[in-house]
């Protein structure tokens, strides 16, 4: 990690933003406690994602939430029991176990994200890659699965996993949210929930974890429209390092409008760009500004994707994903109908009846039900799509030494329809909430003279303002205590008396506070107190009574020297 990122560590540990959990027993890898200030900022970030992903779609998005604990069946039909996997690779001396792509990385300093396990061992012998706990070697490069198992219920329960990703629970509710949604898309399913992964290696703090919580909108639509509401986005501009780019071993960038990634396609479908630039809006509010997505090459992709883009943050000289924007197609409401056995599609009624050519198979049962080989034909046949009896055909496909030509057909015939039935496809941006709690502090933390400021976005900040009384006299103390009360009827408001007035600022600025109101012997003078500026340290003198509408005007982005005479510092 950079120097920035240890600092704000040590802040984050010092100031209760976040630090590992159980420390007092040594701590678990990958797991982190958020503390009394970092749960305050946490949650403002979850406020500021629900304002772009669920509160500014017109009311397309809606909100769910599904349990952590999920049976096998599911996992089995969404494809993580055979590809929710990463490559280890353990000692053979001191037996100590290591993310096999991550440790030729750390020690080649380059990527090796989509190599295989026998790549990966290959990259090993060849390096000469030995164990850097004790300098043994190492071993052959095997697949982990990351799910966390469980048993549902006592002695020979069910098995089940804790879920990795809050998506199965949004796709097998599908229906039921649809349903109630007036049947019509698109529609969005939100979910902001707890996940575990069992990761190999947890790194880089909050970045990489074994429980956190995920910030996941499932989009459900129709391929074929292409309607999407631009309008407001399409201008915004966002960098992008194609997959083009990455093949030919090119690390360049390329600038491109939301318009203009749904024109030149290089988005899969309109509604891509549309979630990346939320996510654009969203990150940005963050008071992240360097940031540019990255497309994933195909052996990069996860399982379920057609399509992804990885949201890239430069951090503290750092580069870190923030979110993820995967088009899943129609990959897990077809695979949880077929291993469910329910109907996940939805029926689309055309504006008129249309005529339409119509492929059926056609079998020839009587014939068949005298065949030794009758029921591993129907079994071939019986699950099969038109398309892939039409391919048997095609190949003079046999089971044992009959020709399914000789007992299927298909035959083609006009139909009028009123409508089709379909899956519809999803698109799926994706946010962990610590990883941004924790690029949020780092991206946030300066150092001024031989102090700490935590310069949080006004909205994230753990509390809007802050009350000091400058002595600790009656009278100072006292309107110091009715400022506060008369303030938190409209601000989170922070009240301190402990200490001097050089400390007390320096606390509020560590922990992001923008604004800090002191009242000093000529507040009862005068009634009059200071506004203290976090970054700037500039001091103003406002009246009392003007103090609430001071402070909104600040908020709303007035700059501090309009409100008032510039003031001497107390610090």
């Amino acid at each position: 990690m950079s120097d920035v990122y240890n600092k704000a560590v040590e802040l984050a540990k010092r100031r209760g933003i976040f630090w590992p959990s159980y420390e007092i027993y040594g701590g678990i890898a990958g797991l982190y406690d958020i503390g009394p200030v970092g749960t305050i900022i946490k949650n403002k970030i979850v406020k500021l994602w629900r304002k772009h992903f669920i509160g500014s779609t017109a009311g397309m998005v809606v909100e769910v939430e599904t349990p952590m604990i999920t049976p096998e069946k599911v996992f089995e039909a969404s494809g993580h029991l055979k590809n929710f996997t990463d490559p280890v690779v353990q000692c053979n001396k001191c037996h100590k176990v290591y993310r096999a792509d991550h440790l030729v990385e750390e020690i080649l300093h380059k990527s090796f994200e989509s190599f295989t396990a026998d790549q990966l061992n290959s990259v090993i012998k060849e390096n000469g890659i030995k164990c850097p706990s004790c300098s043994g070697d190492l071993g052959d490069v095997r697949y982990f699965n990351l799910l966390f198992e469980t048993t549902i219920g006592p002695y020979t329960g069910e098995r089940g996993f804790l879920r990795p990703e809050t998506a199965q629970g949004m796709f097998t509710a599908f229906k039921r949210v649809y349903e109630s949604y007036r049947q019509r898309l698109p529609v969005g399913i939100a979910q902001i929930g707890r996940v575990a992964r069992n990761e190999i290696s947890p790194r880089q703090g909050l970045v990489r974890m074994r429980e956190f919580s995920i910030m996941e909108v499932e989009f459900f639509m129709d391929p074929k429209d292409e309607s999407v509401p631009l309008e407001g986005i399409e201008n915004v501009k966002v960098n992008v390092l194609k997959a083009q780019t990455k093949e030919q071993g090119r690390q360049d960038l390329d600038s491109f409008t939301i318009r203009e990634l749904v024109d030149e396609k290089i988005v899969i479908h309109p509604w891509m760009a549309y979630w990346m630039a939320r996510a654009s809006q969203f990150v940005s509010d963050l008071g992240i500004n360097e940031f540019y997505f990255e497309e994933k090459l195909p052996q990069e992709r996860a399982h379920y994707s057609k399509q992804t883009f990885d949201q890239i943050a430069i951090v503290g000289g750092e580069k870190v994903e923030i979110s993820g924007h995967a088009y899943r197609g129609d990959y897990d409401l077809s695979g949880h109908s077929r291993v469910s056995g329910q109907d996940l599609s939805v029926f689309k009624k055309y504006d008129k009846p249309m005529v339409v050519k119509k492929k059926s198979v056609i079998v020839n049962r009587q014939k068949i039900s005298s065949l030794p080989e009758a029921k591993d034909i129907m079994k071939r046949i019986s699950n099969a799509t038109v398309e892939e009896v039409e391919e048997m055909l095609k190949k003079n496909v046999t089971v044992g030494s009959v020709p399914i030509s000789s007992v299927v057909s298909i035959i083609e015939r006009e139909e009028k329809v009123s409508g089709e039935k379909f899956f519809p496809h999803v698109v799926e941006p994706s946010f962990g909430v610590e990883r941004s709690l924790y690029l949020v502090v780092v991206n946030s933390y300066r150092e001024r003279k031989d102090r700490v400021i935590l310069s949080l976005p006004k909205d994230l900040a753990p509390y809007d303002v802050a009350v000091f009384p400058l002595l600790e006299k009656g009278e100072i103390v006292n309107k110091a205590k009715d400022i506060y009360l008369n303030l938190s009827k409209r601000f989170d408001v922070l009240y301190d008396e402990g200490g001097s007035i050089g400390k007390r600022y320096a606390r509020a600025d560590e922990i992001g506070v923008p604004f800090d109101i002191t009242v000093d012997p000529q507040s009862i003078d005068d009634s009059t107190v200071t506004i203290r500026d976090r970054d700037s340290w500039d001091q103003v003198r406002v009246k009392m009574d003007s103090l609430v509408d001071s402070l909104e005007k600040l908020f709303n982005g007035i700059e501090l020297s309009t409100l008032g005479e510039k003031a001497s510092s107390n610090e």
